[in-house]
Order: structure tokens, then C-alpha cells, then sequence
């Protein structure tokens, strides 16, 4: 035979042997001119296997028949090429399949444009602010008796003479001095004292006199006429329980509700006024995080009780050692007050809540673009990408929200949304 054995010999197996043996080769489908199965009655089989080897090729059918074909070595070569061509088709289809990167993948790397335009960044915390006023005592009681009524409500301003209570029916009253009242003042009295008292009866208008702390005719006739418009007898004396005198007036003052209440009896002695400073204090109750985004300087708009706006500033952070809380302090802008002349609207009794805006960041006006369209180069610079896919280094403004403020490129420019690099 020529030509050489595709197949080594090693390979060979029992259906080799059949093709090699005329007499144990089944011919029933075989067409020993052509090489191409024929119809027995049962329709053309199924080739499922082909075996070469010296110059024969075995096919084994659907049927479970075995055909052999001799052929030259020409054509040995022509089918064996055939074969390998066709294997290689099927390879090449295989491997297309299977490397071929998903729709889905490809269409993750894709980008859209957004245009370059006119925007505004800000952000802010809506907490609560925590206003408290913190008394101090500036008044004691001498009266000795049952309280009857009360004449005043907590954080009321009081002025020289103003009412307090009543103890026993009888007024007592607030006036304004440094040495608390420790003795009845009449006429022949002497002292600092005396001058406090004088000072009130002039302020009221029932003293015309100087002010000297001395207590004669003049003082007397003034204590007489202060007493009658009490509704009091006109005795010229005055009580030590009938006046407390406080340091400064006018004042807002709050009354000791443990102490001062009526039916409440009162021995003398008692610290029952207290004074309250200008303004109560603000601070706003925060975690640690957000502690963080309001550094000294940031500024808190609050709404005050009748919805008006207050404005502050964060001054400080107190953590409190027994609950672990943290406070960012506030303070009024310029060194006032932050509720300037509407203090009084605030509760005095326990801890007021009101609704504030955090302002984190401060609202800027600026080009705008999604801060997905920023992209960071090898330098460290920033950049945006245009639709083409140039670099376009820009300078950040501000950011906040997933938008930033930028500067180095013109209105309108497109840019890619995600940021990528690379042609369109």
C-alpha cells in the first residue's frame, strides 16, 4: 500500500481488524464503488464513528453496522484534511463562544454625557437645639408666716417695688441693693440699708430727698405714703420681711417652687428668688460623627418659639464624662445675645427644644457637574473627560450631595458620566 498509517499502530483495535478482513466486514450498506452508504429499505444511517488507518476508513452507523472504504493515498489525505478542517471550525466556534465577553459587561463600561451648567452645593443637619436658663439665688425670705398668693411667673422681669408674694396677705416686695434686709427701718435709722430703702421710695416717686441712709421726718412721711398704696397701715416702719433686695434691677427673676407655693409656710431665711442671666444658654445635643462636621464656626439657624429665626455659631464641644455625651456649645454672632431681645420667649421651666438647620456646608453658586464625573490623574489632579475623551484639569470649589462646584472649564462642555479615559 502507499502512503504511511495515519494512525500508529498502537491505536489499532478490533474494528481495525474487521476492516483488514473481507470475510467478518458486514457490506450490507456499503456501496463498494462510490464509498457512500445506500438505502436497504431502512433510509440512509447515520454515520456516529470514523476509524482511519492504512488507507481504510471504518464508519460505524446509527444502525450499529460497520462500513470500510479503501481509498488511495490521495484521497486518504483529501478526507483526512476535510476532517481536521471541519474539527477546527467547531474549535474556532467553541472558543468564540465561550471567550466572548458578556452583552451585559460590555454595556458596564459604557458612559453617558452630562452638560457642564450653572448649579448650587450646600448641606445641612436638622438636630435640635437644647435652651436652658441657669438660675442663680439672689434673694432670701424674711417674712414669717403662711404664703397667701404669688404675684409673679417664673422668668418675669421685676423692677423697684414689684410684688413678689404675699405672706399673711402682706406684699413682699423686691428692691434693689447689696446688703439683704436683716432689720425694720423706721425713723432714726442709719445705714446702707437705709439708702437702699431711700433709693426705692425715690425711684417710686414717694421720696423727694437725698438718698443719704439716714432715716428721718422725710423718709418717714415717704414709708407712710408707700404703705398706704400697699392697702398696709401706715406705720412708718418698715419689716425686715417686707422687702428683699437683690442685687441688680430691672431683672428676670423665678421664685423657689419647692419653696414658694400656696399654703407653703415660711419661717424666714429661705433662699427664694432667683435671678436668670440675659439669655439662656443653647447647645445642641450631637454624636460623635456629627461632632465632626460641625467644627467651631459652623453656623446653626435655629427657629425660635414664635417661628423666628435665630442665628449662631458652634464656639466649643463638651463631652460629659458620666453619660459620654457630647454638646457643640452656641454663641450669638458679634458678641450678642442669640435671641437678642426675644429671650423672654423662651420657657423657663426645664429644657426648651427647638428645631435648627446645621449648616455643614455653606450653599455656593458655581459650574456644577455629579462628582462621578471627576476623575483623579496620575499627578493628583483633577480632571473631568469630555465626550471625546480629553482630559480637562479642574479645580473643586465645593462638593456635597454627589455634587461638586468646579472652575477650569466652560458652560456647556459635556463631559462623560462615569469618568473613563480613552476613545468614544
Amino acid at each position: 500500500q502507499p502512503g504511511t498509517p495515519v494512525e500508529h499502530s498502537r491505536h489499532r483495535g478490533p474494528a481495525l481488524n474487521r476492516a483488514r478482513n473481507p470475510e467478518t466486514q458486514s457490506n450490507r450498506n456499503h456501496d463498494s464503488t462510490s464509498g457512500r452508504p445506500v438505502d436497504s429499505g431502512l433510509g440512509i444511517r447515520r454515520i456516529w464513528e470514523v476509524r482511519l488507518s492504512s488507507g481504510c476508513y471504518t464508519f460505524k452507523h446509527s444502525g450499529g453496522g460497520m462500513s470500510t472504504v479503501r481509498t488511495n493515498g490521495v484521497w486518504r489525505w483529501v478526507i483526512a484534511g476535510t476532517f481536521l478542517l471541519a474539527v477546527g471550525a467547531a474549535t474556532g466556534w467553541a472558543a468564540t463562544t465561550v471567550l466572548a465577553p458578556p452583552t451585559r459587561a460590555l454595556e458596564a463600561r459604557k458612559f453617558t454625557t452630562v452638560e457642564v451648567a450653572q448649579g448650587e452645593v450646600g448641606s445641612s443637619l436638622s438636630l435640635n437645639t437644647a435652651s436652658v436658663w441657669t438660675f442663680s439665688p439672689i434673694g432670701t425670705n424674711q417674712a414669717v408666716g403662711i404664703i397667701t398668693s404669688i404675684a409673679i411667673k417664673p422668668g418675669e422681669d421685676v423692677d423697684q417695688g414689684s410684688t413678689l408674694y404675699t405672706v399673711g396677705l402682706r406684699p413682699v416686695v423686691v428692691a434693689r441693693g447689696d446688703v439683704p434686709a436683716f432689720r425694720a427701718i423706721a425713723d432714726g435709722s442709719i445705714g446702707a440699708d437705709v439708702g437702699q430703702l431711700q433709693t426705692m421710695l425715690s425711684d417710686l416717686g414717694y421720696y423727694s430727698g437725698v438718698a443719704d441712709g439716714k432715716a428721718g421726718a422725710y423718709t418717714s412721711a415717704a414709708i407712710k405714703k408707700w404703705q398706704k398704696s400697699l392697702g398696709l397701715e401706715e406705720s412708718g416702719t418698715v419689716e425686715p420681711g417686707d422687702v428683699i433686695f437683690v442685687p441688680s434691677l430691672p431683672t428676670r427673676v423665678a421664685l423657689d417652687g419647692g419653696v414658694i407655693k400656696r399654703g407653703a409656710t415660711l419661717a424666714g431665711g429661705e433662699s427664694v428668688v432667683q435671678g436668670l442671666p440675659p439669655s439662656p444658654t443653647f447647645s445642641v445635643p450631637v454624636t460623635d460623627a456629627q461632632a465632626v462636621s460641625m467644627p467651631a464656626g459652623t453656623r446653626v439657624e435655629i427657629t425660635g418659639p414664635d417661628g423666628s429665626l435665630w442665628e449662631s455659631l458652634v464656639v466649643a464641644h463638651v463631652k460629659d464624662a458620666t453619660t459620654g455625651s457630647t454638646n457643640a456649645i452656641l454663641a450669638g454672632l458679634d458678641g450678642l445675645s442669640i435671641c437678642r431681645d426675644q429671650c423672654g420667649l423662651v420657657p423657663v421651666s426645664g429644657q426648651s427644644l427647638l428645631p435648627s438647620k446645621v449648616v455643614t456646608v455653606e450653599t455656593v453658586k458655581g459650574l456644577s457637574v455629579p462628582s462621578a464625573a471627576l476623575i483623579t490623574t496620575p499627578d493628583g489632579s483633577v480632571a473631568v473627560v469630555d465626550k471625546a475623551g480629553s482630559l480637562h484639569p479642574v479645580t473643586i470649589i465645593a462638593s456635597a450631595r454627589g455634587i461638586s462646584l468646579i472652575e477650569g472649564v466652560r458652560e456647556g462642555l459635556h463631559v462623560r458620566l462615569p469618568s473613563t479615559t480613552g476613545p468614544s
